[in-house]
């Protein structure tokens, strides 16, 4: 993180050099004369408030009131940290925090949940993408920014945090209580869907999560002497280390632009472009997302497909694309400040637009798609009593775990070992993932016609 502050540093000096580097001798004095102006005006109230206030007051708490203001001029990921808050700040990208596990953002002045982390206490316990949280522990969080917020909701771990939640459908807030604990997240699960096809969840960016994914996918192709087809499933993302996106994008691209950021000179810009080292061969990849994939989410995805090396589907993502550079201040303290916007390698920016998938694929129910699945009683030859046995029926009936009844298996289909283990189980469950492992297969085979 140190060395993530002094690079946040440089790039910030950078801008401002360009910046005070076009101005005019003039243009500085006066730009100047009018920010002294202004703090002069401010040290006056300070000192006022300090002298003649009904109560004695701290300044420290004063001034901190006063940045905080200040920055809750600019944008909802623009904040100041306290040196308690920005400790806890670092410990999260390393993968393990305490916390309810849940993204949150200020939209049109609500505090709204981007996304839960899975496997979180805020997922278990039915907080979505999209929830309005009206009150913390009875507390309103009208008018509070960020940091405020993640302040009231984090704390002694095992004790009971109440959201106060507003949602699509509800006619009033609910209440959903959640137990604070520490936050271990599992950033790659990966999942063998047979036959060569691969399926990785990446539920976060946190360190080492390019590692992970590489190893994940690494030993599937060893596993089946190269890989047929991917998914990379970033649904309720929401982002993390620009590092570890740019990561997993560049095992899957030799050449081309990953992610270009411009910051307040439009005409500098920083590009972060693919290594020719190290890259997978080529083979199908999907995408999938949704409206809570963010940040990091986006950058991997726009840049797969940008560089025709994948297929999106899902919905609009979130549509955060904003730079921000975290800055350790001398006191211990922190600022995390909007600094550019992110492009993906054709141009666009990903900021309030978000990425637009290839193929829509709506929201589905899961548990109400698992019951909707019909088993059908038609009678085929094989149902008939002392029919001729097939070829394939004998090398089915040989087989392990053996499920006529199952939906997933196609009648060209053969069952391999372990065929009613996690990958049914995730077919049957996940509408959008079935969707996306059709197409997949279809990809293929209409590929070799």
């Amino acid at each position: 993180m140190r060395f993530y502050a002094r690079l946040a540093f440089i790039v910030l000096i950078g801008f401002v050099g360009i910046i005070l580097g076009s101005m005019s001798s003039k243009t500085i004095m006066a730009v100047a004369q009018e920010k002294y102006s202004e703090l002069q005006t401010f040290s006056k109230v300070l000192n006022l408030v300090q002298q003649y206030y009904v109560e004695e007051v701290q300044v420290s708490k004063l001034i901190q009131g006063a940045i905080k203001g200040m920055l809750n001029e600019l944008d909802p990921h623009t904040s100041f940290m306290s040196a308690d808050t920005f400790k806890e700040f670092k410990n999260e990208t390393s993968g393990e925090f305490a916390g309810l596990g849940v993204e949150i953002s200020v939209q049109d002045e609500i505090l709204t949940v981007i996304s839960p982390i899975e496997d979180t206490p805020a997922f278990k316990a039915g907080v979505q993408a999209g929830d309005k949280i009206v009150s913390i522990d009875g507390k309103s969080t009208k008018g509070l920014n960020l940091v405020e917020a993640a302040q009231l909701i984090k704390g002694k771990i095992g004790t009971i945090v109440k959201l106060n939640i507003f949602r699509k459908g509800f006619e009033k807030p609910k209440e959903f209580p959640v137990k604070r604990s520490i936050i271990k997240i599992k950033s790659v699960k990966y999942t063998d869907l047979e036959d060569g096809y691969a399926y990785v969840k990446l539920t976060s960016f946190i360190e080492k999560s390019a590692d992970d994914f590489g190893k994940a996918v690494s030993n599937h192709a060893k596993k089946y002497k190269g890989t047929k087809g991917l998914i990379i499933d970033l649904r309720n993302n929401p982002g993390g280390l620009l590092t570890q996106a740019v990561g997993i994008a560049d095992l899957f691209l030799s050449e081309g632009v990953i992610v270009s950021t411009i910051g307040r000179n439009k005409k500098e810009k920083e590009v972060i472009s693919a290594k020719k080292d190290g890259t997978f061969p080529d083979f199908p990849i999907i995408v999938l997302q949704n409206e809570a994939s963010a940040s990091a989410s986006e950058i991997l995805a726009g840049a797969l497909r940008d560089n025709k090396r994948a297929v999106i589907m899902g919905q609009r993502s979130f549509g955060k694309g904003s730079v921000q550079s975290v800055i350790e201040l001398g006191n211990g303290s922190g600022l995390k400040l909007t600094v550019a916007r992110y492009y993906t390698p054709s141009g666009v920016s990903i900021q309030a637009s978000g990425i637009v998938p290839d193929i829509t694929l709506e929201n589905v129910n899961n548990e109400a798609y698992e019951k909707a699945i019909i088993k059908t009683n038609s009678r085929r030859e094989s149902d008939i009593e002392g029919h001729l046995e097939g070829d394939l029926e004998k090398k089915m009936k040989e087989a392990k775990d053996f499920n006529p009844s199952d939906v997933f298996w196609t009648k060209n289909e053969l069952p391999s070992e372990g065929k009613t283990s996690k990958r049914n189980e995730l077919l049957r469950k996940d509408f959008q993932l079935l969707q996306a492992y059709n197409y997949l297969k279809a990809w293929r085979v209409f590929k070799n016609r």
